[in-house]
């Protein structure tokens, strides 16, 4: 079986891969806040999709296999410094790039004491939340068009990329209180919340530091500086 055929299969009817509408980019802040939740009920949705017939985590080949055994070789194997292809030997970027060792290494190891949480948390996610891959009518949320990045894994990684996208939108704090509103219990919320986070946010910063995108790593820096006293502040 093919990923696509796959997602088509088991994903429902109100997961539009084929949505119309426009960027959920070009919400406002007020609009977010209006809808926020219709964003947050289909996070939850696709969370939902029952995946157990799958074994292993990452992100789905072409013919829907899933890569690694556990969530530890997903996460470590992203910054492994002998990939194939564009980061082979990445790690060159400390003496190349703006990319600091020092910021790198803290945050790493946070994410790799946190791994633990997230260990045998295994539901389908779409990561790739950011806004931009979003697409909205300004009342709910109409589809996700781009799911190249689907895979199995600890679904509060897609919550991690949106608030990684727009922290000024305190996405975290907005699901603190909707989980408690309607009565959604996380287990190790913080815990996990912040793995995922660490892991997209050191795998962006990557990437922005390849390009030599000084704006956004010194975004992204900020953002891991700031982000467990904000999940101190909520849980």
């Amino acid at each position: 079986m093919k990923k696509s055929q796959l997602l088509k299969e088991r994903l429902p009817e109100t997961i539009n891969m084929t949505p119309e509408g426009y960027l959920a980019d070009d919400l406002s802040i007020e609009d977010f806040q209006r809808i926020h939740k219709e964003f947050f009920r289909k996070i939850f949705e696709i969370g939902s999709v029952d995946v157990t017939d799958f074994c292993g985590y990452g992100e789905f080949t072409e013919d829907a296999q899933l890569p690694y055994v556990t969530c530890k070789e997903f996460l470590v194997d992203t910054f492994s410094n002998e990939q194939e292809g564009y980061w082979y030997h990445w790690k060159d970027m400390f003496q190349t790039t703006l990319l600091e060792e020092e910021v790198f290494n803290r945050y790493y190891e946070k994410m790799m004491e946190c791994i633990s949480f997230c260990e045998g948390k295994r539901f389908l996610f779409y990561n790739n939340t950011f806004f931009c891959n979003m697409v909205t009518d300004g009342e709910t949320v109409t589809g996700f068009p781009d799911w190249s990045r689907a895979g199995v894994g600890d679904f509060l990684l897609d919550f991690a990329i949106m608030d990684l996208n727009k922290p000024y939108l305190l996405i975290p704090e907005l699901l603190f209180q909707y989980c408690k509103e309607e009565g959604i219990k996380i287990p190790d919320f913080k815990g996990r919340y912040l793995c995922m986070a660490y892991y997209k946010a050191l795998a962006t910063l990557l990437w922005h530091a390849s390009i030599d995108d000084e704006e956004s790593c010194n975004s992204i820096v900020k953002y891991l500086n700031e982000l467990e006293e904000r999940m101190n502040r909520i849980s």
